[in-house]
């Protein structure tokens, strides 16, 4: 799957795009139809230690999941976001089942 990385006030290391190729690319597990999807990598401007917002749009057939999670880390966040995306597309899949 392509997976289109952009961050916002910052350059992303090559490792941390990697490790989020590697994470998006689990969910063609899931559900295989999954066209593309886009992830943005934003650095809030707080002194809160949770100040990393990971947001991941992936697009299905007719629709678009969005997930937004803000943690420590971006790497904790992709694999937060990347669990919350595992759910909605096994529940759009059993959905589609359910309708055949």
């Amino acid at each position: 799957m392509k997976v289109n990385t952009q961050s916002v006030n910052f350059t992303a290391d090559k490792k941390l795009i990697d490790f989020i190729q590697k994470r998006m690319d689990k969910l063609d597990l899931f559900y295989d139809k999954v066209i593309s999807s886009d992830v943005y990598l934003k650095l809030e401007n707080t002194s809160d230690k949770e100040n990393k917002i990971f947001e991941a749009r992936v697009n299905v057939p007719g629709d678009s999941l969005v997930v937004k999670k803000q943690c420590k880390t971006f790497e904790e966040g992709a694999d937060m976001a990347v669990a919350s995306l595992e759910r909605q597309l096994k529940k759009r899949k059993e959905k589609l089942r359910a309708h055949l």
